[in-house]
């Protein structure tokens, strides 16, 4: 029994060899390979068709892809004829085969065209990149939500956490591997390959990556830490290039400075809650003397709050303080204790704590996730972040998420079951700081 189980791997890992190397031509229109593979019994030949389609796939330009995208939402969609059939079926009898017949029906069979797809090696990633294409053609063609509904079901299943592997990415990491770090950071912007080497170098500074073993040199999300004495306020003190490097019995805080996502074809497919759980039992391990793990989290939708209608201060002071802002910033006067720092502080704190979307749940996105998880809001920061992005998107604002070990379950519960932002005292009381009335914006009764 062993020598057959072995000689029957022996023999797939050959055909995946040749698969991987082959180059398989085919004349007919991707929509016929399709049709056949869906068709197709036998593994090899399943192979060398779905192999066909990827390639086609991949010769394809915009237009053409609109029109494959089209034939798989319509030609690939559910029979719903069929599920009435089915459930009828199984409501008069609920055996085992009228179940599996109902299940069946209930499935578009583009969702098994993607499965046979995913046999060929190396299929996942090209799979991962057509979803980024079907993304992008949404907001012209939004009746193709419902092709990526099948993409995002079949994603979460095969990238669900059981699957994922984290590595930690160091100085001495494959190059390959470095440079997509370079090319995915989303927060800060990764200068140049002196700037990655501060980032992982220092004994002080980690980072870790979530991998998927059929994407093993694809990074899926990955976390930049910061080790330090105490809590930094702002991204300049973390990122500085003549900072001194602690000792390891001089750390006690661990700051999660930036995560990004590396894939658009995995976006809604979450990752990164269970990555920093993960690297905060990791780095707890390793270095038992850090008592704090705290991020420095950018607060993306501030600006747009107040520059819009729900905004507290008047559009004449907002203006006014955009302006004051970015002169301090480009005068290098940062006053962090200045009464402009100090109502962009109470303003953020407004936001994160009052910002509410329709489902009551925090307007910004990056609130969302870390509440989610079970952090809480522990402080705000002026002047935090300097760059365009932040300047732009924040006035220079960030925030710091705790991740208090013995309380992020219950927060959690809180949250998800309604919403609660938890909060330190100090971020309570600024988002209850009242405004002065020549700064408020006029509410609809004081206009009339």
């Amino acid at each position: 029994m062993k020598n057959s189980n072995f000689l029957q791997d022996l023999i797939t890992s050959i055909i995946d060899r040749g698969a991987i190397f082959s180059s398989w031509s085919d004349d007919r229109e991707i929509s016929e390979l399709c049709q056949e593979l869906l068709s197709s019994r036998g593994e090899v030949s399943s192979r060398r068709i779905g192999s066909a389609v990827l390639n086609c796939y991949q010769a394809l330009d915009r237009e053409e892809r609109v029109s494959f995208f089209k034939f798989l939402n319509e030609q690939m969609d559910l029979d719903v004829d069929a599920i009435a059939a089915s459930i009828d079926l199984y409501r008069n009898d609920r055996s085992v085969e009228n179940m599996a017949s109902l299940s069946a029906a209930a499935e578009a069979p583009r969702q098994e065209l993607l499965r046979r797809l995913n046999h060929v090696p190396g299929a996942t990633s090209a799979l991962v990149s057509m979803r980024r294409d079907l993304l992008d053609l949404l907001p012209d063609y939004p009746e193709l939500k419902r092709m990526d509904l099948d993409f995002s079901h079949l994603f979460a299943s095969w990238f669900n956490r059981g699957f994922l592997v984290i590595r930690p990415i160091s100085w001495q990491s494959p190059a390959n591997v470095l440079a997509k770090i370079i090319q995915y950071e989303a927060v800060h912007a990764i200068q140049d390959w002196d700037d990655l080497r501060r980032r992982l170098q220092p004994d002080d500074r980690r980072c870790f990556a979530f991998f998927h073993p059929a994407m093993p040199d694809e990074p899926l999300v990955f976390v930049e830490v910061a080790l330090c004495r105490g809590t930094p306020h702002s991204v300049q003190e973390v990122l500085r290039d003549d900072r001194d490097e602690l000792n390891r019995e001089e750390m006690d805080t661990a700051v999660f400075y930036s995560i990004s996502n590396c894939q658009r074809g995995l976006q809604g497919i979450s990752f990164g809650n269970f990555l920093i759980k993960q690297v905060v039992a990791d780095l707890s391990l390793e270095l038992p003397q850090l008592k704090t793990f705290v991020t420095l989290s950018p607060i993306p939708g501030l600006a747009r709050w107040l520059a819009g209608t729900d905004s507290p201060l008047s559009s004449e002071f907002v203006q006014s303080l955009i302006v004051d802002v970015q002169t301090r910033v480009e005068t290098e006067v940062r006053d962090t204790s200045s009464t402009q720092a100090e109502l962009l502080r109470s303003m953020a704190a407004k936001y994160l704590v009052d910002g509410k979307r329709d489902d009551g749940l925090p307007l910004d996105p990056v609130a969302r996730f870390h509440l989610s998880n079970g952090a809480s809001i522990l402080d705000v920061h002026s002047g935090a972040d300097v760059s365009v992005n932040g300047m732009n998107n924040s006035l220079g604002v960030m925030v710091n998420y705790h991740y208090d070990l013995d309380k992020v379950e219950g927060r959690h519960e809180d949250f998800a079951e309604s919403g609660q932002v938890n909060t330190s005292k100090s971020i309570a009381q600024l988002a209850s700081a009242k405004i002065p009335a020549k700064l408020r914006q006029k509410s609809r009764e004081e206009t009339a």
